[in-house]
């Protein structure tokens, strides 16, 4: 008996499918041998590997048997003892100078999704060369009949390790926390429910922050654990209710963030990214470029031309922004979604530490984040900015894709002449005003699309004739 074959694809940040359908025990094991072939391959006995898990449903018994599979195999392995925020495993595993990385977590995806990421030994997601090498190994393997997980440990072939209160002591070590406290800043930490609950609460004491969904619900009550608008529609009550001076939400695997001021008004990553570069180049003294994905704003550009910082643009994926950390002297790097990373910390996602910064950033300065962020729209002009994410079938979005490509993208949307298209990774419009940027996503069947304008009704309607022009609803 072989193990099924079926597809797997790795998209912009791991391994993501449904819970019984995709993600099943044989395809889990069949991406764990083929990770542990690679690490085998690439570093002999010395291989080890650190495991951890989210909160969504069986994720510890998934990373217990991803252990399990590569204990087997002869990889030492390490596991959290408990649920741990990605980044956490990835501090983990350059601190500790472990080859690879493995989280089991889908990060944002909704809760019927599980998936499976790999960090390199730097302590980010691993290269896209890196990734292409465990791809290549997936192939029908034979079944085995593996020994229990508690088996190993006894054995001491698998070690459980305090990842998540180890990475929780040395956040204590790279923010000013006592700053923060002094300020008497006061937030809402919404964890949705995921893997960064309890975390701010330790580090700035349950009297400075009001939880909100920081239990275990592996159905995130229906609501996909993305940081973005639309999913945080009772922060603004809960800031105003609590008389809170911020909020910070994260993801599932809390790698990304989201904020809202102390008026309930969210703040996107564009504006924090702005932010954290106008803190570190401004109050910290610290030198380095900027690296921004495709779909993130050009506030970035008017900043840096302004500062003389240097930027540059990446396809969708922090990878790409991860492999530029590793290869040059980059003060921040960031993308859309939420995801970002600052010079002196690991080139990873982090959105707990970032959300600190921020926070730091506050105290240090005496202002509320709104002041903060009327200070962008002062200095560098009012961005607007919208994405919708369309639920589409594997047919329309390729015949969109390929008229696309035919037609060299769209003419005109909502009245503007398109004046150039970009194709870095999807479609992007240029138009007078703003831009227009069409792509599929490479973990779910949709398609997203992104506008910035001078306005968010502006960069709304830019979107909205899009989708029309391309029969979707």
């Amino acid at each position: 008996m072989s193990l099924s074959r079926s597809t797997i694809k790795f998209g912009t940040d791991g391994w993501r499918a449904i819970i019984g359908d995709g993600f099943t025990l044989d395809n889990l094991e069949r991406v764990a041998r083929a990770t542990g072939e690679w690490l085998l391959d690439e570093y002999g006995a010395k291989a080890s590997v650190v495991i951890g898990y989210d909160t969504r449903f069986r994720g510890k018994d998934f990373a217990e048997h991803t252990a399990v599979v590569l204990a087997s195999m002869g990889v030492s392995v390490v596991c959290a003892d408990e649920f741990a925020p990605t980044p956490a495993i990835s501090w983990a595993t350059t601190h500790y100078s472990h080859c690879a990385g493995i989280v089991i977590t889908a990060s944002h995806n909704p809760p019927e999704y599980n998936g499976f990421k790999i960090k390199g030994h730097f302590g980010g997601s691993a290269l896209p060369e890196m990734v292409a090498d465990v791809e290549s190994r997936l192939k029908e393997y034979q079944a085995i009949d593996y020994p229990l997980f508690k088996t190993l440990v006894d054995k001491g072939s698998i070690e459980p390790f305090p990842v998540k209160s180890r990475y929780t002591e040395y956040l204590k070590t790279v923010v000013n926390l006592e700053l923060i406290r002094q300020s008497g800043i006061t937030i809402v930490h919404d964890a949705m429910f995921g893997a960064g609950q309890g975390i701010l609460s330790s580090l700035l004491g349950a009297d400075r922050v009001i939880e909100r969904r920081c239990t275990i619900n592996p159905g995130f009550e229906g609501v996909p654990p993305e940081p973005i608008e639309r999913n945080l529609n009772l922060l603004r009550s809960d800031i105003i209710g609590n008389g809170a001076d911020a909020a910070i939400a994260n993801d599932g695997d809390a790698d990304r963030i989201g904020m809202a001021d102390e008026h309930g008004n969210y703040v996107d990553s564009h504006r924090l990214l702005a932010l954290l570069v106008d803190y570190l180049h401004t109050d910290k003294k610290l030198k380095g470029s900027v690296v921004k994905t495709f779909s993130t704003t050009d506030l970035l550009d008017k900043m840096c031309a302004t500062l003389g910082i240097s930027l540059e643009t990446t396809a969708i994926g922090f990878k790409y922004i991860g492999d530029k950390i590793l290869k040059g002297d980059v003060l921040v790097g960031g993308e859309e979604s939420g995801g970002m990373a600052v010079k002196g910390h690991i080139p990873e996602r982090d959105g707990i530490f970032i959300g600190l910064v921020i926070l730091e950033m506050m105290a240090k300065r005496g202002k509320q984040l709104s002041s903060l962020v009327a200070d962008l729209h002062e200095a560098y002009g009012y961005h607007g900015y919208f994405r919708a994410d369309a639920h589409i079938s594997e047919a329309q979005k390729q015949r969109i894709l390929i008229l696309l490509k035919d037609q060299g993208g769209l003419k005109s949307i909502s009245g503007r002449t398109v004046t150039t298209v970009e194709d870095l990774d999807g479609y992007k419009h240029r138009v007078e005003g703003g831009w227009l940027l069409i792509r599929p996503s490479g973990t779910e069947p949709v398609l997203r699309v992104y506008a910035e304008a001078e306005s968010e009704v502006a960069a709304q309607q830019l979107v909205s004739d899009a989708l029309t022009q391309l029969g979707v609803s």
